[in-house]
Formats: C-alpha cells, sequence, structure tokens
C-alpha cells in the first residue's frame, strides 16, 4: 500500500463561470487529484454572482475535505460559511483576522516582492502568494517572482508559500522543492478536459 500524495494543488476558479456548470466540473476534479484548497474569483462580479457561486462551490469542497475561501470578500466568509479569504491589499491582514478569528484561512498576495511577503506573514498570514511566475504582470512591467524567491522563502521563513500566476506544469516541476503549493495557470478551465489538464499538475508535484 502506498501513501496519497500530498495535497499541494490549489485551484482558483475561472473568473467567468456559471455555478452549476462549474460544480460538477470542479468536483470530478477534486476527487480526482490531491487538492488542498479552491479559491473563488469572480474579478469585478455583483456580490449577487459571489454568493450564488460559493453556494453551488461549498458542497463539492467540503464533501472532499478541501478548504473553499474567497478573494477579498471578507465580510462573506461567516455568512456564507466559507473556510477563509485571499487578500490582494485591500484589507490589512490584521484587521481581517480579528474580524474573521484564529479558526479561518487568512492568506495573502505579495506579488514578487520578498518584502512584502515577510511583512504579510509577520501581520500573520496563514501563507503568502507569490507571482506572476509564468506571465507577465497586469501593468505590463514584467515583473515575475523568480525561483530564488521561493528558495529563500522556504529556507528563511516557516509560513506556508504559494506560487501563481500562469504556472505551467513545468514551472510546477522546477518549484516542487521550494514552493509550497501551486496553482495551476487558471486557463485550464477553459479546455474540453480540465481533470486531465490538472493531472499534469500533479504528475509535475508527485
Amino acid at each position: 500500500m502506498t501513501d496519497a500524495p500530498p495535497e499541494r494543488l490549489y485551484l482558483v476558479t475561472a473568473q467567468s463561470l456559471e455555478p452549476e456548470v462549474f460544480a460538477p466540473t470542479l468536483a470530478a476534479a477534486l476527487a480526482a487529484l490531491p487538492v488542498a484548497c479552491v479559491r473563488l474569483d469572480l474579478g469585478g462580479a455583483e456580490e449577487d454572482m459571489w454568493r450564488r457561486a460559493a453556494n453551488h462551490l461549498i458542497e463539492p469542497c467540503h464533501a472532499a475535505d478541501v478548504a473553499l475561501i474567497i478573494t477579498d470578500h471578507y465580510r462573506l466568509v461567516e455568512p456564507l460559511g466559507l473556510d477563509g479569504v485571499h487578500l490582494t491589499g485591500r484589507a490589512s491582514v490584521r484587521d481581517v483576522r480579528k474580524a474573521l478569528g484564529r479558526d479561518r484561512i487568512v492568506g495573502a498576495f505579495a506579488g514578487s516582492s520578498r518584502h512584502d511577503g515577510m511583512v504579510l506573514a509577520e501581520a500573520g498570514a496563514d501563507y503568502v502568494a507569490f507571482g506572476p511566475v509564468g506571465e507577465t504582470g497586469a501593468l505590463g512591467d514584467e515583473t515575475r517572482a523568480e525561483d530564488d524567491l521561493f528558495t529563500w522563502w522556504a529556507e528563511m521563513i516557516e509560513t506556508q508559500s504559494v506560487a501563481e500566476g500562469g504556472v505551467s506544469p513545468e514551472d510546477a516541476a522546477r518549484l516542487a522543492d521550494a514552493a509550497d503549493f501551486i496553482v495551476p495557470d487558471r486557463r485550464v478551465w477553459d479546455g474540453d478536459d480540465p481533470v486531465a489538464a490538472l493531472t499534469a499538475y500533479a504528475a509535475a508535484l508527485s
């Protein structure tokens, strides 16, 4: 009998989705792969859409014993029964931790900045995400989170790290010994077989 692979995949939803259609796809991925966390990220969608999506996705996540967290909208965590929040800079980790308590996950995004990551870790973030890894920044400044950032972080900082932003299976394999969790490129959801695409990431981390 072999041990199950460690849960190191961190899935971020498609930004534009129909919850009723996406939920079965997500359930299939969770049944087939070692997933640690799912993050609901709908960009600038209206609050009603965030609520509707969360209500559809929480069942398959919790049935698979996988945490479901939400991007930035921490005030929806408790009403919707979510497991935590991922902050992108719009609210402070300390304030959100105080609002949600110790039992909820509070993660945060630090871009490619080692200093910002340390500040977030010291403020009490459960994990710090760095990126983009495989694509240029939204402002076109071509700033990326380089491999040595993850290596240094793993050696020096106890807080867990997440690699995200255009991560390919090849990137995942390269960062397997440094990053604690990997966010597959969100374009995996656009293909005909997302589970097969995600399986390549699980293989890269094994």
